[in-house]
């Protein structure tokens, strides 16, 4: 009954080494440099990266901007939370864009799977826009929304890769000759992903396993 005992703790520790984690990376918009609060109007995001603009002559790519909570167009957007706030392309938050055809932003979010099985990873999230979003997971869509007054669901538990991921959300801003911002929210409800085991946890695994095997043919000889 020890060796029993001993092979079954073996063979949960050796699993327990690889239990799932959340996904470090996936940050909702609006934080801070250092990832881990809600910023401040005006200032950098810390997670995202504007990494293509087309449609719009004199804006570049960077790092996109946090809203005021009270400046428009928050209102009709989804008003800030201390969850999350709306990004944008420019420091001017009103700023109109796209006056004659539409325009597109591309907001890349990198997180690194490095030493986790990527074929087990999995999230789940919402986002809003202004106008329309399609999002890609390593180049691949996985999902589609549109509209800053409500929330669309998005997830994936496919389409990872083992080393540096990239989310891009792609916003389309219609055009419109006046009163034209654009925007991206993104909020993060759940992710995991399992942990690759070490060399020596397959170890203590076989060793568990074998223990037990002894164990289970003598019992069968006795």
């Amino acid at each position: 009954m020890k060796r029993i005992i001993i092979a079954a703790v073996l063979s949960i520790a050796a699993i327990s080494g690889a239990q799932a984690a959340s996904i470090v990376g996936l940050n909702n918009t609006g934080l801070n440099s250092a990832g881990t609060a809600v910023g401040a109007g005006g200032a950098a995001d810390g997670s995202y990266k504007l990494t293509a603009v087309t449609g719009n002559d004199g804006l570049s790519t960077g790092v996109p901007t946090i809203t005021y909570d009270n400046q428009w167009p928050i209102n009709p957007w989804l008003a800030n939370s201390g969850t999350s706030k709306w990004i944008t392309p420019t420091a001017s938050q009103s700023q109109t864009l796209d006056a004659w055809s539409a325009g597109s932003y591309t907001y890349s979010l990198s997180f690194d799977l490095t030493g986790y099985n990527a074929a087990s990873a999995a999230f789940t999230g919402r986002l809003a826009a202004d106008n329309s979003v399609v999002i890609k997971l390593n180049n691949q869509t996985i999902s589609n929304a549109s509209g800053f007054t409500d929330w669309t669901s998005f997830s994936a538990n496919s389409g990872f890769v083992s080393g540096v991921n990239t989310l891009d959300f792609v916003v389309s801003n219609w055009a419109q000759n006046g009163g034209n911002p654009t925007g991206l929210r993104v909020e993060f409800a759940s992710s995991n992903v399992a942990a690759v085991p070490e060399p020596e946890t397959y170890a203590m695994m076989l060793a568990g396993f074998a223990l037990l095997g002894v164990v289970a043919r003598r019992r069968k000889a006795a």
